[in-house]
């Protein structure tokens, strides 16, 4: 993958907000701290796209409450950055300006990345990717938009080590969709809140061994559920609609220590 030059980057930047003449572009200050993020990519995965976002008290977002008033939010603009391959290794890079700088004194919020299958059509012809393998880090106080339940709160630099399983998943409900995704610990997306971090370190570990399917109901009836194959053939029809992490981590530490 190719990093999107500093130039082409702060050209993501220029935008406007309703009824606000001023210089909205992001303008970094040659001596501001960077946010360097790294990913240690499987052979099988693909780093997906950095999803930046940067914030200013200055240049307010105005919306409406219910009754009409005026309510006056950080303003808020997001860029999307391509990690770069360091030389030859499954190590991708980018490194993000901390201070936005410009007339609106922008900051770095919050950043979404992850990873994702790279050629799902390998677990069949219509097969697409799904979800899972995102991890989501709060800078500041303010919520992401993609965000559930309470970040995980970290002092300093973050490194995230997780353990990640195949999930073919069927659905036949409305239309009939095959994808393969990410099955770990927690949602789609592992959130944190490091306000003292510089250095952002991901490294996800796929266990391809150890696939998880699953069949979706075909007709909504009470008491009919998501049924999971896992890779010992056990199978579980219990009302979860994501597979049992746990159970997954145990099968394959048990298959370990056999061998």
């Amino acid at each position: 993958m190719n990093s999107i030059p500093p130039v082409v980057l702060l050209a993501f930047f220029v935008f406007s907000l309703s009824g606000c003449g001023q210089d909205l572009s992001l303008d970094p200050p040659p001596d501001s701290e960077q946010m360097t993020v790294t990913v240690k990519v499987p052979e099988e995965l693909e780093a997906e796209t950095l999803e930046v976002m940067y914030r200013s008290p200055i240049c307010k977002r105005i919306t409406h409450g219910s009754s009409g008033q005026r309510i006056e939010l950080e303003g808020y603009h997001g860029v999307n950055v391509q990690l770069q391959r360091e030389g030859q290794s499954d190590l991708y890079t980018a490194n993000l300006p901390m201070d936005g700088g410009g007339a609106c004194q922008w900051h770095l919020s919050n950043i979404m990345f992850g990873v994702a299958y790279a050629n799902p059509t390998r677990f069949g012809e219509n097969v697409s990717y799904g979800a899972g393998g995102g991890v989501v880090v709060m800078l500041d106080r303010n919520r992401p938009s993609r965000s559930s339940g309470l970040p995980i709160k970290v002092n300093g630099d973050l490194v995230v080590k997780k353990d990640y399983y195949p999930w073919l998943k069927e659905s036949f409900i409305g239309r009939y969709r095959k994808r393969i995704s990410l099955a770990g610990e927690g949602d789609i997306y592992l959130m944190y809140q490091a306000l003292q971090a510089r250095n952002i370190y991901f490294e996800p570990v796929l266990h391809s061994d150890f696939m998880v399917t699953s069949e979706g109901t075909k007709v909504h009836k009470v008491g009919d559920f998501i049924k999971f194959t896992y890779p010992d053939g056990s199978v579980a029809a219990d009302g979860k609609y994501r597979p049992d992490f746990r159970k997954l981590q145990a099968l394959r530490l048990a298959t370990e220590k056999q061998k």
